[in-house]
This record gives C-alpha cells, structure tokens and sequence, in this order.
C-alpha cells in the first residue's frame, strides 16, 4: 500500500505524509525524479560500486552510470524500478534487509534523500549496510541539519480521503550521527553540507 501512493506521487498526485499526533506535510515525490541541487557533491564521493538504496526513480543511480561507476539502485516500488531501468540504470524491487547481489563488495552505499530513516531503525539499518560494503566502503547518509532533533515517527500516506497502512520512519540529525555510526559499525565520520543539504560520510 505504501507503494501504491509513492506511485502516484511519482505521477504528480497530491499525496501527503500524515503523522500519528496529526501533523501533515506534502510528500512531493515528483523532486526525486530530477537533478537536485547538492546531488553532484553525493556523486564525486562515489569512485567504485555503488548501492542506491530507497533509489527511487533512480536521478543517482543513472548518473553513477553514466559517469562510468558500476551502480544498482534497490527500492521496494515497482513504478520506481521500472522508471531507473526506463533511464538505463540498473535497479531491483528489493528491500535492503532482502538477499541482495555484491554483499560485501560494494564500494558505497548511498543514503540519500533521508533514506536513513528506512525501517524506522538507524541502527539495524547501518548495521545492515555494514554487511554490504567491503571492508574500508563507505555509508553516505543524507541526514537532518545541525539543531534539529533525531527521533522515530509513526507516519502513513494520504491522498483525497484515502490511507495506508501506518509505518515507522527515523530522522537522524547530523549532531547524533557518530555514535550512531560507531556502535553500527563506522568508526570514521566526515559531516559536511552542501547546497543546503546536510550529509555524513560513514567508513
């Protein structure tokens, strides 16, 4: 059911994310489907293999391909798969918690566009990201601006009177980010923005 409203986002239908205390804000998914500003600063950090994960339409994983660098984008949304494939980059319909293919080899794993918060759980899915890049790889993670607070939400999509399923969603903030990634498994933290967009390379 989550997928089916992210599909119409991804159309350009008015669906929302609505919060369990009542707030709403607008999905917008129709952003993932281009260039964002700051997204070229995510690219240079990616010199080998790189998994897109929650990739979306696949903006990331097409441009790794283009550039050169072997990239596969995994996301849970057929709409979304089919759209990266459709702009010649490679993706599966696969959660990051399935069997996927290069675990342990992949150079980087990227985390963007707030994909921290997949699963609800930063840890288990850093830990999970662990097991898939080689030893030496890097997480980088999209993440919440300094001063904001990091925390789990129980969210559901909407869309003219219509509901999903209620699911969990983290935001991390860029202060809380190295424990987080030492106890999962990254010892090494570089916090840096660009274009506004606050990130942390995990290694």
């Amino acid at each position: 059911m989550i997928g089916a409203f992210y599909e119409e986002g991804l159309k350009g239908g008015n669906v929302a994310i609505e919060y369990a205390d009542g707030r709403m804000r607008p999905l917008s998914a129709e952003r993932w489907l281009c260039y964002n500003e700051g997204d070229e600063h995510v690219l240079a950090r990616c010199g080998g293999p790189t998994l897109d994960v929650g990739s979306g339409p696949g903006r990331l994983t097409v441009a790794l391909t283009r550039m050169g660098i072997p990239a596969l984008g995994i996301d849970i949304t057929p709409l979304a798969v089919e759209l990266t494939r459709r702009a010649g980059g490679l993706a599966l319909r696969r959660s990051v918690f399935e069997p996927l293919p290069g675990t342990g080899r992949w150079a980087e794993a990227l985390l963007a566009d707030g994909n921290i918060g997949i699963g609800g759980d930063p840890a288990a899915l850093l830990q999970r990201l662990r097991e898939l890049v080689r030893p030496g790889g890097t997480v980088i993670a999209e993440l919440s601006p300094p001063g904001s607070q990091s925390g789990v939400h129980t969210v559901r999509l909407r869309q003219a009177g219509r509901t999903g399923d209620w699911f969990t969603w983290a935001t991390v903030s860029v202060d809380d980010i190295a424990p987080l990634a030492g106890r999962s498994g990254f010892p090494i933290v570089e916090p840096w923005n660009a274009a506004g967009r606050w990130f942390a390379s995990l290694r």
